[in-house]
């Protein structure tokens, strides 16, 4: 199985856009979110994925086929603070439960040394113990973990691998 982070184009927005229903579909369950009047989810921060160049944004594929998709920023927003998030993290459900999620989450997290911070919904149990498990597995258990308003923040430091 050859499976591949591959940086999203400007062109390809829309297939992402398509993909991210399916995943914010799923995060409903957790977070409440309707969709809007047009049958859609929406997602306001799409466009700054290309107009923001502390952004990143990947598909995953597996041999080939989309199986998913990476979203991140490089600092913190709110003041600037110089940290990889990982904003938006999916993998369709047919590649679950398969290590895929965690491989990916290894390879973004070596792909960009330095401090990193992942944040899971309040509610959503299933992430947050994904999380957990990638994180103490691809640090040993360095790491800290912060109950914030929105939910778990675990945070730690990426090397280059």
């Amino acid at each position: 199985m050859n499976i591949e982070l591959e940086q999203i184009s400007i062109d390809e927005k829309p297939v992402l856009s398509n993909l991210m229903q399916l995943c914010f579909h799923d995060y409903s369950e957790f977070n409440d979110e309707d969709v809007g009047p047009y049958g859609l989810f929406n997602y306001k921060y799409l466009d700054y994925y290309w107009t923001e160049p502390e952004r990143f944004a990947y598909f995953v594929k597996i041999d080939g086929k989309l199986a998913g998709f990476a979203l991140g920023m490089h600092n913190r927003p709110e003041t600037g603070e110089r940290i990889n998030i990982l904003a938006e993290f999916f993998i369709l459900r047919k590649y679950r439960r398969k290590g895929i999620g965690m491989k990916i989450a290894h390879r973004l997290f070596a792909k960009y040394p330095g401090k990193w911070s992942v944040v899971q919904e309040a509610g959503n149990f299933p992430a947050q113990a994904f999380w957990r498990k990638v994180i103490d597995e691809y640090t040993k258990g360095n790491f800290t973990e912060t109950q914030e308003e929105k939910g778990p923040v675990q945070e730690f430091e990426s090397l280059k691998k």
